[in-house]
Order: structure tokens, then C-alpha cells, then sequence
């Protein structure tokens, strides 16, 4: 793992920032089939068009108190959450990727390749568990469009490792369907069958195993706590499943074969 300097750090944490601005953008549009370029941004309440000054990613949010310029109404803490997400998850992911910090290096393409990936499917998980959360909806486009990412990826770098993820994600697919199927769609939702093949083709074998067991585990302590203190308020009046399961993937993806290893075996025997 290396360790970024502060300079660094912070430069990847604003870009991140402005990531998580587009992907506010994604999380709102594609749920309800707009377009992600014709229309300027505006505010919810009031209708009206957004200046720059309104849209700098984090910071406009907090020197407008969270309001509207125009019409004072509250905006979403939706947004800053996204933006602030993407830049510390992005500074997450690429303090654990070899050699970026080295000073003066040059990066080879094939390094590149692998920051560019790694940083596109961390935006497109960031943009399923906000849809999800927020609209009870787990966008095709983005887990089609990360299912083809992320095989051709695998193809190249790797064939033997994309027949193994691909068999991972093949079998996690089925277990979902068949839930799917016993539960009647009551159990989970047909998004959330497409997207463990993804986490699948992502993790492979065995980091797979934990991120199901987990985003079950996560799944039900928060349904019980939300249930407790009355707090069930989704689309459908249901909890969406989509950000465990992402969730439980990220943790997979860091810690995997530390829970296949040593917790998994302790917790079943």
C-alpha cells in the first residue's frame, strides 16, 4: 500500500469531489430517463437555471447553508454526501494502488489502465447505492455499462482470472434468481440479481462469499434498526437491498480473504 503525500491527497480528494458533482447528476437523471446534457442544472424547488458559483462541489453547499440561492428552499444532503463520498473513496483506492506516490515516476500504460478501472467502478457503485437509496432503483445503464468495463478489462489483463470471476458471478447470479424467484420479486428486486453477477465478476472467488454473507448480515441489522425507531421511509416502503450489497462488496474488496480466512470459519463452527 503506499502512502500519499499530502499534496497528492488532496488533489485526488477535490477531483473526486468534482466526480461526485457529475455523478449527482447520473443519480437524478437516470431514474427518471432525462438527460444528462441537454438541461443545465436547476433547483428542485424553484425551477431555477444554476450558476457556477451554485455548483462548486461541496463548498457551494456549505456557504449557502445548505439553501437555494434564489428560493431559500433546502437542498438534498444528497449531494454533498455523494461529492464528499467519490473524493474519499478515491483517495481510498489509489493510496492502495502500488507506486503513484513515487516521486517523479512515470506511469506505465498498463498502470494507467488499472487506475482509469478501478476509479470507473468505484463511480459507477457510488452511483447504484445513491439510486438505490434514494429512488429504489438500480440503473441498467450503469451495471451494464460496468458488466462490459470491467469483462473486457479482465479479458485483457487476465483471461484465466475473467473465466474464474466469471463463474464467480455466474453462480452468485443464479443463488439471487432463485431468491428471486422463490420470494416471488418480495424478497429482492431483478436489479439486485444483475447486480451481484457484476460484484461476482469484480471479486471472484472466494471475496465473493463474504460480500453476500455480509450484505446479508448489514442488510438485516439495518432493516431492524430502521424498523425499531420507525424510520422505514423508501420507495415502496421498503428497504432497498442495492447499497448492502455494495457496501458489503467494498469491505469484500479491501478485507475478503482476511473473513474467508480467519472470521467466516469461526462464525459457522
Amino acid at each position: 500500500m503506499s502512502v500519499l503525500n499530502i499534496f497528492t491527497a488532496v488533489f485526488i480528494l477535490i477531483s473526486g469531489f468534482c466526480v461526485g458533482s457529475f455523478l449527482n447528476v447520473l443519480i437524478d437523471r437516470l431514474s427518471k430517463n432525462e438527460s444528462i446534457t441537454k438541461e443545465r442544472s436547476h433547483c428542485d424547488h424553484c425551477r431555477r437555471k444554476l450558476a457556477w458559483v451554485d455548483l462548486i462541489p461541496v463548498f457551494s453547499f456549505i456557504i449557502l447553508n445548505g439553501k437555494c440561492r434564489y428560493c431559500r428552499s433546502p437542498i438534498s444532503s444528497y449531494y454533498p454526501t455523494v461529492e464528499l463520498t467519490t473524493g474519499v473513496l478515491f483517495v481510498l483506492l489509489l493510496s492502495t494502488l502500488p507506486d503513484i506516490n513515487t516521486k517523479y515516476q512515470v506511469l506505465s500504460i498498463k498502470h494507467v489502465e488499472q487506475v482509469l478501472f478501478y476509479l470507473f467502478l468505484v463511480s459507477s457503485l457510488i452511483v447504484i447505492f445513491f439510486t438505490d437509496l434514494k429512488y429504489g432503483i438500480i440503473p441498467d445503464k450503469i451495471v451494464y455499462s460496468a458488466i462490459f468495463v470491467s469483462a473486457i478489462y479482465l479479458i485483457l489483463n487476465n483471461k484465466y482470472l475473467m473465466l474464474s470471476n466469471f463463474l464467480a458471478g455466474t453462480f452468485a447470479f443464479l443463488f439471487f434468481f432463485l431468491i428471486f424467484l422463490v420470494t416471488h420479486r418480495k424478497g429482492m428486486g431483478f436489479g439486485d440479481v444483475k447486480l451481484i453477477f457484476l460484484l461476482g465478476l469484480i471479486l471472484g472467488y472466494p471475496k465473493i462469499v463474504p460480500a453476500i454473507y455480509l450484505a446479508f448480515l448489514i442488510g438485516a441489522i439495518a432493516s431492524i434498526v430502521l424498523i425499531l425507531f420507525k424510520k422505514k421511509k423508501f420507495i415502496g416502503g421498503t428497504v432497498p437491498f442495492g447499497p448492502f450489497l455494495v457496501l458489503a462488496a467494498i469491505i469484500a474488496f479491501y478485507w475478503g480473504n482476511i473473513i474467508v480466512e480467519k472470521i467466516l470459519p469461526f462464525l459457522i463452527g
